[in-house]
């Protein structure tokens, strides 16, 4: 089973995390939509993007099976400007013991990336994909043969949008 992460921060300190799970990469729709709201937000400290996240992210797969799941999708970077430089990704993946493969998928471009730009559909816009645990051009192949036509596949579009529902 395939699990999406999304965090939406709606106050200094509170965020709604969501996940959605699905089977196959071609999937137009989740089999099940996980969500729930943490009040101990950390202050965002630059560089250390992480220390805000993954708390909340941790808190979301209490309420999962993990032995159902082979790979977590998150909205962001595994790696930032090379592989000593860890992001949100690389450090979830170590935190679950290096068990399960972590793709990020990011919508913009972080300074000094080594991500793989990855172009769906029609747009010009690259999605930017890093990963570990999976090499990174199988990551960006399976993301960009992911359902919809548009730069975000439909299941990530419908996470984002879970995600903001308050």
């Amino acid at each position: 089973m395939k699990l999406a992460i999304d965090v939406y921060y709606y106050n200094e300190n509170k965020a709604k995390i969501a996940g959605i799970l699905f089977e196959d990469w071609e999937a137009t729709e989740p089999l099940k939509i996980v969500s729930t709201n943490f009040d101990r937000v950390k202050n965002y400290e630059p560089g250390n993007f992480y220390k805000r996240e993954l708390p909340c992210i941790m808190e979301l797969l209490k309420l999962i099976d993990m032995d159902t799941v082979d790979i977590i999708i998150i909205d962001g970077y595994v790696y930032l400007e090379n592989q000593n430089s860890p992001g949100l990704g690389l450090h979830l993946y170590n935190t679950l013991e290096k068990k399960i493969p972590v793709i990020g998928v990011a919508k913009t471009y972080f300074h000094k990336s080594i991500a793989e730009k990855t172009f769906r559909g029609k747009s010009q816009t690259p999605l930017y994909i890093t990963s570990v645990g999976l090499e990174t051009d199988k990551a960006a192949n399976l993301i960009k043969n992911m359902h919809g036509n548009h730069r975000i596949p439909k299941l990530l579009k419908l996470l984002d949008q879970e995600t903001r529902k308050i």
